[in-house]
């Protein structure tokens, strides 16, 4: 991790801490109250662009990335890009169908990543109809002024967009202490490089304590097909047909709980 990287993932825990959010014996909020929203959005900013900016496979497109705390709630929205538009409009949407999902479906000891979910909700597959279950509010998702999508006073802020999404780009967020505390949800490139983007915000934030998933590795990780091996069948994901698949081989390891969480 860059030095960059690291003191934001430092700064979102400090605002944490400083919001209230986090306090021992209870579980954790990580949606910021009115004095830290900015900041805790910024930082999201931050960690979203510092990923893009990374090779990833895929387009290099502009990004929107939404975290959403355990309860569904949106927390914070964030796009790279010096303008809302330098993206895919409707991958707004999508980043936050994305966390949701991740979080809806992923527990306290097992995560499941929006990726994994994409072969078994196919037609004949174990999940199939999944993705119509939890339909997308589309009073949250298309409320209020272009203007402020993707800033501190999006109208997706603090409201339950819902929605499920079954390709790569939504993980679940674990704390240092192995909690799961939400999720966060990546779009606006090939889905393979969303996944990518997902996994390099989440590593940087701090929030990769991933308990295990189905993947060979044992955790949330994009599985390509033919290589479950090892890991569950029935949650693999199509490549993409760039270079996502070998960059996903190189990304950061998630971390255990006992890992010290700025050591690298």
């Amino acid at each position: 991790m860059n030095l960059k990287l690291k003191k934001s993932s430092l700064l979102l825990t400090g605002l944490l801490l400083a919001s209230g959010s986090v306090s021992a014996n209870e579980t954790i909020d990580i949606c910021p109250n009115d004095l830290t929203k900015v900041a805790i959005q910024s930082v999201l900013e931050t960690l979203l662009k510092d990923a893009q900016a990374e090779e990833n496979g895929g387009f290099g497109f502009h990004m929107w990335a939404t975290m959403v705390n355990r309860a569904g709630e949106v927390c914070a929205i964030a796009h790279s890009g010096e303008h809302t538009g330098d993206q895919w409009p409707g991958s707004r949407a999508i980043s936050a169908q994305k966390a949701n999902t991740a979080n809806a479906f992923s527990l306290p000891g097992f995560a499941l990543s929006s990726a994994n979910l994409h072969q078994a909700t196919q037609d004949g597959g174990s999940l199939y109809g999944l993705q119509e279950s939890n339909p997308v509010d589309t009073s949250v998702a298309y409320a209020g002024s272009f203007d402020d999508y993707g800033t501190a006073s999006d109208p997706m802020m603090g409201k339950k967009i819902g929605g499920i999404n079954v390709f790569g780009g939504g993980l679940a967020l674990y704390s240092s202490d192995g909690e799961i505390v939400g999720a966060v949800g990546v779009s606006g490139d090939s889905s393979c490089a969303d996944h990518n983007i997902a996994w390099r915000v989440r590593h940087a934030g701090n929030f990769d304590y991933v308990p295990a998933g189905p993947s060979p590795t044992a955790n949330d990780q994009i599985i390509y097909a033919g290589e479950s091996d090892g890991g569950a069948a029935g949650f693999e994901h199509p490549d993409c047909g760039h270079t996502e698949k070998e960059v996903a081989a190189g990304l950061p390891e998630t971390r255990s709980v006992e890992t010290d969480m700025v050591a690298e």
